[in-house]
């Protein structure tokens, strides 16, 4: 069935188009990612906005931090597995029970770690402050109704996001909602921990019972030993990768936290919150894109690393296009969003933005290395931006405070995301790939090709 947006695009691409059914597919899955996105962004951003404006910056701040970190511990409860999930999905339908099933169980034992882990670990970074002790609690035991997500990876190798876009935003706008009505009741901080729980296991349930209602059966799945086995032996790398992802993604505002406290955490939270809101783009296109890409590499390996090449450019025009004008408007953005309150988060916003080249392409390379199976080299790499980030932020925050932090994690996502490619045989290929798509002198070419190929 041809969906009815194409009528809207010019004749000459649209013939184009229908003739290619896996382009058409995925740009209908990617624009239901993008719708679902696009209301987290915006309404994610008007209700987080009004909660730091009634919060302040002290518990704005002691919020992120908690919320920092709990993911800090997400990979343990992912256990690295989405990628390998949709990557046997794809390759091995008919095994599908038995990997659902696996990961399933896989997932739920992970979650429970990572709870156990982190509950441990706040009571040694804040052993004398309950609060946040009790907020982590309640934040890290959604860790294990993640398990639910597996049903995710099924949904994005059939390319039909949709129906888990349906669930996760309802709920995500239903207590949207809740938030709100915390904000004008006057609650306290911890009113809206539990609002973001009970978030969380909505989304879970909903998960599951759109897989049933789209005909998936929950009872046929068949978690075997050996298969569980098999996953964890491609997954373990990235679950140390995965962690130290998360310790150059969050690591800032812990050591933020410690260091400075919670004040600062809140104004810097503040400026990430502003240059994250665009790291949907690449999570949702990556993640309509990439099968076909897969699909490609079984024809010729120069098809597939041209549409690799397509995909790195498109990555770095779209970071350029969010970053130029964020950083030009910086100051006006805080002022006019956040109020004055949060006036030191401009800095922070104007070097934080450019994080955005990096994660950008990061995660289209993520996706080949889950293709190559090249995991292991995928964890030294993580390993190198991490360490690369606490030692950053170590020798910067006591002499430049927040906007210390902002150069950390832009320098520690520079050398995790591109330049440590360079120094290994097998990734020298996806280096040379992407250092040709940040040439900005190309730049006018690549905006002209990336649209003729879409």
């Amino acid at each position: 069935m041809t969906p009815p947006w194409l009528k809207f695009i010019p004749s000459s691409l649209r013939t184009r188009i229908e003739h290619r059914p896996h382009l058409l597919k995925a740009m209908s899955n990617t624009g239901w990612l993008f719708g679902d996105h696009a209301i987290r962004m915006g309404v994610g951003l008007f209700v987080g906005v009004w909660m730091a404006r009634y919060l302040g910056p002290e518990q704005f701040g002691l919020l992120s931090y908690a919320l920092a970190f709990v993911a800090l511990f997400g990979a343990i409860a992912s256990l690295g597995l989405n990628g390998i999930v949709v990557r046997e999905l794809v390759k091995y339908p008919e095994s599908a029970p038995e990997t659902l099933g696996s990961a399933f169980l896989l997932r739920i034992a992970g979650g429970a770690l990572a709870f156990v882990l982190v509950v441990v670990a706040i009571d040694y970074a804040r052993p004398h402050d309950s609060l946040v002790k009790l907020m982590v609690v309640l934040l890290g035991f959604v860790l294990v109704f993640k398990a639910a997500e597996v049903v995710k990876c099924w949904f994005e190798s059939q390319v039909q996001s949709k129906y888990t876009v349906w669930v996760e935003n309802t709920a995500y706008l239903l207590f949207a909602l809740v938030k709100v009505a915390l904000i004008l009741g006057e609650a306290p901080l911890i009113a809206f921990v539990w609002a973001l729980s009970a978030e969380g296991l909505l989304a879970a349930i909903g998960l599951m019972a759109v897989y049933a209602w789209r005909g998936g059966h929950l009872r046929m799945w068949r978690p075997t030993f050996g298969r569980a086995g098999a996953l964890l032996k491609d997954s373990w790398p990235l679950i140390l990768s995965g962690l130290a992802i998360m310790v150059y993604m969050r690591i800032d505002q812990i050591m933020l936290g410690q260091m400075l406290g919670d004040e600062a955490v809140g104004i810097y939270s503040a400026a990430v919150r502003i240059s994250e809101a665009w790291y949907f783009i690449p999570t949702a296109i990556v993640a309509s894109v990439f099968p076909s890409i897969i699909e490609a590499k079984k024809q010729s390996e120069e098809l597939y690393y041209q549409r690799l090449q397509r995909l790195y450019d498109l990555m770095v025009v779209l970071a350029l296009l969010a970053a130029l004008p964020v950083t030009l408007l910086s100051d006006w953005l805080i002022a006019l969003l956040f109020g004055e309150n949060y006036a030191g988060a401009g800095a922070v916003l104007t070097v934080h933005v450019w994080a955005a080249l990096f994660v950008f392409i990061n995660v289209a390379s993520g996706r080949w290395i889950y293709a190559e199976n090249l995991a292991r080299l995928a964890l030294r790499r993580a390993l190198l931006g991490a360490a690369m980030n606490v030692l950053m932020n170590w020798l910067l925050i006591p002499h430049y405070g927040i906007v210390g932090a902002a150069w950390a994690t832009l320098v520690s996502f520079a050398v995790s995301a591109f330049f440590s490619d360079m120094f290994s045989r097998k990734t020298r290929v996806v280096f040379y790939q992407k250092a040709k798509a940040l040439a900005l002198v190309n730049l006018a070419r690549q905006v002209s090709r990336t649209f003729k190929s879409i």
